[in-house]
């Protein structure tokens, strides 16, 4: 009788430490989505031009093909750009580089880095890194500094997460920092 307990002892904690395994790694696989990058052009040849003025300061409003079914608008107004997100849905998110990454004179860069995972064959953006020059030293317009912008994109909301500046390994901490930006709260703009 006491052999045939503890062979149920025995099973029970088989049975246990399989279970155990069998979660653990299905947890470590979902938490561990493959993560590329994916890139589209912003650059005027690339975009369809929506409105436009060059009229007083001028103002432009474009919009670029994404991913996923996702489209991005370039604003400029005043010599100063930023990008909005356009979901699938049509929902417009503002992405307000003015106000969340610098005030002066600016322009985005020629190509968007979409950090996607995939769902078969459809790509699914979770965050979005954009390169934005800005031209803060009064002395020199000529001379700017070059942020890369990094971008949650969730179900509920599309927002500005971190702002790398300039640096050795700055495309890896964006993309370090894009991997986990649906963790990350929304930058509280400045504007």
């Amino acid at each position: 009788m006491q052999k045939i307990e503890e062979k149920k002892i025995h099973i029970k904690q088989i049975t246990l430490c399989t279970a155990l395994v069998m979660f653990s790694t299905f947890g470590t696989f979902a938490q561990n989505e493959k993560v590329e990058s994916v890139y589209t052009k912003l650059d005027e040849k690339s975009c369809k031009t929506l409105e436009s003025s060059i009229e007083n300061s001028g103002w432009y409003r474009g919009e670029c093909q994404g991913v996923g079914g996702y489209k991005l608008q370039i604003t400029e107004g005043d010599i100063r750009q930023s990008i909005d997100v356009r979901a699938p849905n049509k929902r417009k998110y503002e992405l307000n580089f003015t106000g969340n990454v610098s005030a002066a004179f600016s322009y985005v860069g020629a190509k968007a880095e979409w950090r996607v995972t995939r769902k078969g064959k459809m790509l699914v953006p979770i965050a979005l890194i954009v390169r934005f020059d800005a031209s803060e030293n009064p002395e020199d317009a000529t001379k700017t500094i070059s942020y890369l912008v990094v971008s949650k994109i969730t179900k509920k909301e599309i927002c500005v997460t971190n702002v790398v500046k300039p640096g050795a390994k700055a495309n890896e901490e964006a993309r370090q920092l894009a991997d986990i930006a649906k963790t990350k709260p929304c930058k509280k703009s400045e504007n």
